[in-house]
């Protein structure tokens, strides 16, 4: 299935022991593709996973922590977590937040402490619960060494690219490109007609309708598409994005696999959530 709404897609929390969050997970082959709520005041304590993370704010306002660095998001802000870095995210006491939450499928959702070790086995969303519901949390950090949370070394990881979600769209078309190490997030916008696309995607992607509209086609299917729309587009798959003239103009985000991760992903053990 290649177009999708979050609130088709309800799930449990990703890692009950450490944050409230409620989670709308599509998943893809290389990507966790997920939107990320969070009550008023409440979020996760400062965790990490192997994995790389995106974040891009698009409701409330969150406190935000990178290693040591600290910031107030707000809705337009983007986030990159790079691997095994401490991070937490909690909403301010005003209002719930919600952001853009993206994974890459090196490790399974569920990240641990900060103060805990790693697994040797990356545990499932399932095991977590289980483990959660238990009462018996912490798995870990009693029988497993050292954390390997990283907390200093790198430089800011939080970037402006809106100042809100639903900001006028300018006079000229605008490409924002955000590289992380694994997953590439980009900001597009167009104030006229435009028409992208490819007869075979190199990699895994994500599109995300913010503002406007327009006509996207996968694998030769065809819908129009607006705010809160998600197209996904599999690795190989030939896909077109179309904005008319007539339209009020189009803003979406794009999250895509880089080749280097899709090659680590399809060469380590299947056995994961």
């Amino acid at each position: 299935m290649s177009f999708h709404r979050f609130e088709d897609n309800a799930t449990k929390g990703f890692t009950p022991h450490i944050s409230t969050s409620k989670n709308h997970l599509v998943d893809g082959d290389y990507l966790y593709f997920n939107l990320n709520t969070k009550p008023a005041g409440t979020g996760s304590e400062l965790h990490y996973h192997p994995n790389e993370l995106l974040v891009f704010c698009i409701r409330g306002r969150i406190n935000g922590i990178v290693g040591k660095d600290r910031h107030i998001i707000t809705p337009g802000t983007f986030v990159v977590v790079p691997p095994n870095a401490r991070h937490s995210f909690k909403a301010t006491e005003e209002e719930d937040c919600a952001y853009l939450y993206i994974k890459d499928h090196t490790w399974t959702l569920v990240g641990v402490s900060a103060d805990e070790a790693l697994p040797d086995k990356a545990m499932s969303v399932e095991e977590a619960h289980k483990l959660n519901d238990s009462g018996t949390w912490p798995g870990q950090r009693e029988t497993v060494g050292q954390s390997t949370a990283i907390i200093e070394g790198f430089s800011s990881c939080f970037y402006k690219v809106l100042d809100s979600i639903d900001q006028p769209i300018g006079q000229c078309d605008r490409e924002i490109i955000i590289s992380g190490t694994r997953i590439i997030f980009g900001l597009y916008e167009f104030a006229r007609a435009f028409e992208k696309g490819s007869d075979a995607s190199t990699n895994e992607q994500f599109i995300y309708m913010l503002t406007g509209k327009m006509n996207a086609s996968v694998g030769g299917e065809t819908r129009e598409i607006g705010a809160g729309d998600i197209v996904h587009v599999k690795k190989g798959a030939s896909y077109s994005l179309k904005g008319s003239a007539g339209d009020e103009g189009a803003r979406y985000a794009v999250v895509r696999s880089t080749s280097h991760m899709e090659e680590t992903v399809d060469n380590q053990p299947k056995e994961k959530s």
